[in-house]
């Protein structure tokens, strides 16, 4: 029962790998068009096990309907040893704008069964609509859709990742705010960041900016829990690791290789 829990549990705060870096925060931008084309490989343990393989694509920039778009992708892949026990493809998308990382559809591919956790196989896309302040949620299997109001530059979890890896400027000392709705539920954050040297599997010891808010979590009846990420304290911001500091233990993403997208 405890390792189904703790399983479960994981896989609900997978959205927040990409939701937990962004925020209202300052409006000086400096987009690096490095970060553009890029995927990141990491792999997630607990205690030192390894149990998911997750994967960051950002796309080049596109355009549609004369507007100038990006796409930024995220999966997460249960890996092939716990068999029947736990198998999980999940993928998400959101579309956004270039130039304020605004989102437009964010779309939700949850494909996921075993003994140790809740079948759900569904897609749900999510449409923004900032001029109204709300969003529709369609749901394909149902065919239903709801709208749900939200406060102004409410964001997706991956268009926030998109925001400070390719806007924002990451300083120590910052109070960072963020307003996030994932389909599920809007979620009000505050991260506070520090300059520190941290260890990375890809580049060693390396000085990075930590980003660390508590936060609930609803999967063990809104109990709070700590996320931090260490961000690399140069023009890249190069994502480097994720803790998840929950009310049954921690989960780690270290960040593995990356590749031109």
């Amino acid at each position: 029962m405890r390792l189904r829990i703790r399983i479960i549990f994981v896989v609900s705060i997978l959205f927040l790998f990409g939701s937990a870096v962004y925020g209202d925060g300052p409006q000086q931008t400096s987009q690096s068009s490095s970060g553009f084309g890029k995927v990141f490989h990491y792999s997630a343990t607990r205690f030192g096990v390894p149990i998911f393989k997750a994967t960051i694509k950002i796309d080049n920039e596109s355009f549609h309907q004369g507007k100038s778009l990006f796409q930024i992708h995220a999966s997460f892949r249960s890996l092939q040893y716990l068999g029947p026990l736990f198998r999980m493809n999940n993928r998400f998308t959101s579309t956004m704008e270039t130039d304020t990382c605004f989102p437009v559809r964010y779309v939700k591919e949850v494909d996921q069964e075993g003994l140790l956790i809740q079948k759900k196989n569904y897609l749900h896309t999510i449409l923004f609509d900032p001029s109204r302040q709300k969003v529709v949620v369609e749901k394909k299997e149902g065919g239903d859709k709801e709208e749900v109001s939200l406060p102004p530059a409410t964001y997706d979890p991956l268009s926030m990742f998109a925001r400070y890896y390719l806007k924002e400027e990451l300083h120590p000392g910052q109070d960072i705010r963020m307003s996030i709705y994932d389909g599920v539920k809007l979620r009000a954050m505050v991260f506070h960041s520090k300059q520190e040297k941290v260890k990375s599997k890809k580049y060693g010891e390396v000085q990075a900016i930590r980003l660390e808010s508590t936060t609930s979590f609803s999967t063990f009846g809104e109990k709070e829990g700590i996320i931090r990420i260490w961000y690399t304290a140069d023009g890249e911001r190069t994502p480097l690791l994720m803790e998840l500091d929950l009310p049954v233990g921690d989960v780690k993403f270290e960040l593995e290789s990356v590749e031109k997208g």
